[in-house]
């Protein structure tokens, strides 16, 4: 990840990586076995700590549109050139020639933050702190704006910073979750 934040992913070779932990790039191959599995392998681990970040900010105690907020929060990159994001991207697009394996993988860290936001939108319908929404639904429409927005942000695209992103969001959530009545 220092790699990829430092100098970009395509300079990111096994060569240049073996040498900046000590070790050849053979020896690299012989844990990884390619750099798609390398890139994957890495991209679970920074997911496997936003995992752990997200439990801890839609566990805690607030409102949910508070902890709806924190998730759009982690969810949208710092910046251009994000390190999480560039990974996730360099993933996203070598996944057209992607194993069975790696897809379910990639499958699987989705599957987490749609989990966790469909449970989340599930309890603020509950509780009345949202408007009725199919949770499911409006996860998967939810996830696709973020992630358009996202993309724009972490590839620099002149006009979609992050906080313009934000605020676009948490428009588009106070016109279709946030109850009228509060």
């Amino acid at each position: 990840m220092d790699m990829i934040a430092e100098n970009g992913l395509e300079k990111l070779t096994m060569a240049a990586l073996g040498r900046e932990v000590g070790m050849s790039s053979g020896h690299l191959l012989y844990y990884f076995h390619s750099k798609d599995e390398l890139l994957l392998r890495t991209l679970e681990w920074s997911e496997g700590r936003l995992g752990a970040e997200r439990g801890r900010l839609l566990t805690r105690a607030a409102p949910a549109r508070e902890r709806l907020d924190a998730y759009v929060d982690l969810y949208v990159p710092d910046g251009h050139r994000d390190p999480h994001w560039t990974l996730w991207l360099e993933v996203w697009n070598r996944s057209q020639n992607a194993d069975e394996d790696a897809r379910e993988r990639q499958a699987a860290i989705e599957g987490a933050w749609h989990r966790d936001l469909v449970a989340l939108l599930a309890e603020g319908v509950s509780r009345g702190e949202f408007r009725p929404v199919d949770p499911d639904r409006f996860a998967s429409r939810l996830r696709a704006l973020l992630d358009g927005f996202s993309i724009h942000v972490a590839i620099g695209l002149r006009g979609t910073d992050r906080e313009q992103t934000l605020g676009h969001v948490r428009e588009f959530l106070d016109e279709s979750v946030a109850r009228s009545d509060t």
